[in-house]
């Protein structure tokens, strides 16, 4: 295995040991490890040119193209920080993180210029802007085409970096408040893709290949999974559900990334005789019901891991990997590259079987985040007692394996009981009108908690209060039945589609919400039973 302290290190090394062999697939091109290791020198040399040094931030926003490929590593090279941002920010969301990160480049493809345009005058750190295409109307700040980026001739800086030199700053789904720039070292960059590899059992010749965004670590996995192990990555420009199946086949794919939703929509394909043309052995697809999981493998011949659990500051916690016994419904077992507890509110281990939080520390130095960006607190509070906390409970078997109960900021507490959202939502979702449900706290004069849950409705479906707290009061312990129902045409979800909880909780109460208890409705002392 390659030993190297950097990211821009480790792929010289892959370029000198294998130069023919093929590194990068996106779009219409393919490049060799040497191609992809001179296009790096060459744009790091640019973007050196441009003014940009170790440790400035450069805030980068753009949809899946080579480009960002290139910028991956150049900018590790030169030892800038990657600031990814999601493509579908905009007004104050994209606003803040620019901001908080005291980015000083802003690099971004044409749909990003004109989201970003409407906050450049708020945001005193930003020196310059690197368009990937054209940028018309933009005045008041320096544009640097990035055609004269990538066109640079000269050695790019000598850097010297280390395993704990910070590489990125990547922002976290912010489902309860503000995102929080995770500071990720090249140490987590080299580390991570370990994890990766016993999960997936990479082996000469694999071909991985993602339609995920590049903003997120996920995606950044595959890249690093591939350069680890010297293997392939195919990063799809979009994910078309159409043409998902034809591109295993057209790019000899032997492992996909996704997430669960891109999995149901491939299941909404009629079947065809070519869902099993093709090379692929294994896809991670999360979540995923057991019994979706077992219809999507029968049908396309691949096994589908929908067992892992993971964080940015982590990368994968738990997991079952490939040749290991897989338990539906669980997390699978912790990462052997990780120390991982289940803890009372004092940090204490609890027993098998019991509640509690999900705690992490690395077994290898800078395995993981360093810390949030610019929030001392933050960082200090889920690294309290040397652990960082995940913010998760679980519950942990005989056998090792951790099933998720709840984000702790989720758990409810009603009429003397815990209530956990996501069993609640499980539950709602079983009523044949409802296709989606989010449930979450709402302030009680009686203290504890109300429980209100947003249901978006399946298609042109409709349901009346009475009835639907009938369903309620005969298939929920009464404790759990929510008092405030709102109908909600969709929920909010982030890029990995976990739905923005903190969003609906801002919301509360609107004025589209029935109150049951307002309208009398409500379960009778001995109806509780």
């Amino acid at each position: 295995m390659i030993q190297a302290r950097s990211v821009g290190e480790m792929l010289r090394v892959r370029a000198r040991l294998h130069p023919e062999r093929p590194f990068l697939w996106c779009g219409n091109e393919r490049l060799t490890y040497a191609e992809a290791d001179a296009r790096a020198s060459s744009v790091a040399a640019g973007l050196a040119e441009a003014g940009i040094g170790p440790g400035d931030r450069v805030a980068v926003i753009s949809s899946n193209r080579t480009e960002m490929l290139d910028l991956f590593f150049a900018l590790a090279r030169i030892g800038a920080v990657n600031v990814p941002l999601n493509v579908f920010l905009k007004g104050e969301f994209l606003r803040y993180q620019l901001d908080d990160s005291e980015s000083s480049t802003l690099i971004a493809d044409a749909s990003g210029l004109q989201t970003a345009a409407e906050v450049l005058e708020d945001l005193p750190s930003l020196k310059r802007i690197v368009a990937l295409d054209d940028a018309p109307g933009l005045s008041g700040i320096e544009v640097v085409p990035y055609a004269r980026v990538r066109a640079a001739t000269g050695a790019p800086p000598s850097v010297d970096l280390e395993p704990a030199s910070l590489m990125s700053i990547m922002y976290t789904s912010g489902t309860t408040g503000m995102p929080k720039g995770c500071i990720l070292p090249h140490g987590w960059y080299l580390t991570t893709p370990a994890s990766s590899k016993h999960m997936m059992g990479y082996t000469d010749g694999d071909v991985l290949c993602t339609a995920l965004p590049l903003f997120h670590a996920w995606a950044q996995g595959m890249v690093m999974g591939a350069l680890y192990n010297g293997l392939e990555a195919v990063i799809e420009p979009v994910f078309s559900t159409a043409d998902v199946v034809q591109r295993w086949a057209e790019t000899g794919a032997t492992v996909y990334a996704g997430v669960g939703m891109m999995a149901m929509a491939l299941l909404g394909l009629p079947a065809s005789s070519s869902d099993r043309s093709h090379r692929l052995r294994a896809t991670l697809m999360m979540p995923m019901t057991p019994s979706d999981q077992a219809t999507f493998e029968q049908r396309f011949g691949v096994t589908v891991l929908s067992q892992m659990y993971g964080q940015t500051e982590c990368g994968a916690i738990a997991y079952c990997a490939l040749d290991e016994q897989r338990k539906p419904g669980t997390l699978g077992k912790p990462s052997p590259f990780y120390e991982v507890r289940l803890v009372n509110d004092d940090d204490v281990e609890v027993p098998v079987g019991e509640l509690g939080e999900i705690v992490v520390r690395p077994r290898a130095p800078h395995g993981m985040y360093q810390g949030y960006w610019r929030k001392p607190e933050a960082t200090l509070e889920a690294w309290r007692n040397l652990w960082h906390h995940t913010g998760d409970t679980a519950r942990a078997d005989e056998d090792g394996f951790l099933t998720f109960v709840d984000r702790k900021k989720d758990a409810l507490r009603r009429r003397g009981e815990n209530v956990s959202s996501i069993e609640l939502e499980v539950a709602i979702t079983r009523h044949p009108a409802i296709a989606e449900a989010a449930v979450h706290a709402i302030p009680s004069p009686m203290t504890e908690d109300d429980i209100k849950t947003c249901v978006v409705l399946v298609g042109g479906a409709t349901v009346e209060p009475a009835e639907l707290f009938e369903f309620f009061r005969t298939s929920l312990p009464y404790f759990a039945i929510p008092r405030y129902v709102e109908v909600v045409p969709e929920l909010p979800r982030n890029a990995t589609m976990r739905v923005m909880k903190h969003l609906l909780r801002a919301r509360g109460v609107t004025a589209e919400t029935w109150d049951l208890e307002a309208m009398g409705f409500s379960v009778a002392p001995d109806e509780r039973r």
